[in-house]
């Protein structure tokens, strides 16, 4: 994977990520880039200019990218979830994604509309209105939140929900195109500036029957689809905020060394108070590869954890944005009152990280998640 993201290219996209903040500005360059080093086929098979990367190859690789750039790595999941769950089901026998890798070896940029407003039912349904064409396709209409990469996607992978097909309610996953699609240009946040994650406002928006992927029955569904959307983005996201922490400390070990103390004359590296914050921030990141590198390969291997899985991807991702939160604010606190100027990269990791908490699934329904997982759904006694 260094060659198709070389340190060469990570450097320039270092370079630029200060500028993009500050302009609140989309990462265009970046991923032109990104694109032509053939970094989003890394998941696509080899005859369609891919690499078959696995997961945890991804995984590495986006960790990287958010170390020089965490709004340019935190975009660029969107595409690769895509073209990860296409790889996924591919390697499982299940070619209903065939589509996505398709458009992905045609250079199209692949997107995520399927955050809304106050639905926190996510995969499992939709305020979308998703209407039957009458010849296998859909419209769509409804409003999505969150939508990184607006400026830059030709296919939108979308949830609306079909209450008026004789097997309803179902949620409908489809891609459609611009056509139909108004992009507000509402993006102006506290970090991750550059993705432009913007709202997206669908008006009959069509997919013809070629671009629908799943029909599924509304509410919770063990589909392999819903798994592995769930799957490669809760892995990668921990990937990308692990890759924040990682820079974090980087960045507090070179303020430590550089300052020194008034008093002793001495750099505050050898200060025990300072040595003991950078330790305890690095023993809290230090634990989370070893979680992604487990729960990627279990992904990639297909291990059946059962019910289980859910509750593992959901602690992964938290654990992941909370250490790296942890850590970036030990950082600043190493590097004292410099670090809170908007100039200073760490100001621009801190506002970055804070994002973490936003991302499916957010920490109450995650621990949700993991408290039914161990005492079943609450209501419901054993006998």
């Amino acid at each position: 994977m260094t060659d198709l993201l070389s340190d060469d290219l990570l450097a320039r996209i270092h370079e630029r990520a200060a500028g993009y903040d500050r302009e609140n500005a989309f990462f265009a360059e970046d991923l032109e880039e990104l694109a032509a080093a053939g970094y989003l086929r890394a998941f696509l098979p080899e005859d369609q200019g891919g690499r078959d990367a696995t997961l945890l190859d991804v995984a590495r690789a986006q960790s990287r990218l958010a170390a020089a750039a965490p709004a340019t790595a935190l975009a660029v999941n969107m595409h690769l979830v895509w073209t990860g769950v296409a790889r996924l089901l591919r390697r499982r026998g299940d070619l209903g994604l065939d589509e996505v890798e398709r458009r992905a070896s045609a250079g199209e940029i692949l997107a995520f509309g399927i955050s809304e407003a106050g639905n926190d039912l996510v995969l499992f349904g939709s305020d979308t209105v998703a209407t039957p064409d009458g010849h296998g396709g859909y419209t769509f209409s409804g409003t999505k939140i969150f939508t990184s990469l607006a400026p830059a996607w030709t296919s939108l992978g979308v949830t609306g929900l079909d209450t008026v097909s004789p097997d309803a309610p179902k949620v409908v996953y489809a891609f459609v195109g611009r056509d139909g699609v108004t992009t507000k240009d509402d993006w102006d946040t506290l970090g991750m500036r550059a993705s432009q994650s913007r709202t997206t406002v669908l008006e009959e928006a069509h997919a013809p029957v070629g671009a629908v992927l799943r029909r599924l029955d509304a509410g919770p569904n063990a589909d392999p689809l819903v798994f592995g959307i769930f799957a490669c983005f809760e892995t990668l996201v921990a990937a990308v905020y692990t890759g924040v922490g990682a820079r974090a400390l980087e960045l507090a070990a070179e303020a430590a060394a550089a300052r020194r103390s008034k008093r002793t004359g001495a750099p505050l590296s050898d200060d025990p108070d300072i040595r003991w914050r950078i330790a305890d921030a690095a023993i809290a990141h230090d634990a989370l590869w070893p979680q992604i590198e487990s729960v990627a390969r279990d992904v990639e291997d297909g291990v059946d954890r059962g019910s289980q899985w859910f509750r593992a991807l959901v602690g992964l991702k938290t654990r992941a944005t909370e250490t790296a939160r942890s850590v970036v604010d030990q950082a600043i606190r190493v590097s004292g009152g410099s670090s809170y100027f908007s100039s200073n990269e760490l100001s621009r990791l801190y506002r970055d990280v804070l994002a973490g908490m936003f991302h499916p699934s957010d920490p109450e329904s995650a621990h949700s998640t993991v408290a039914t997982a161990i005492l079943g759904a609450p209501g419901v006694t054993s006998s």
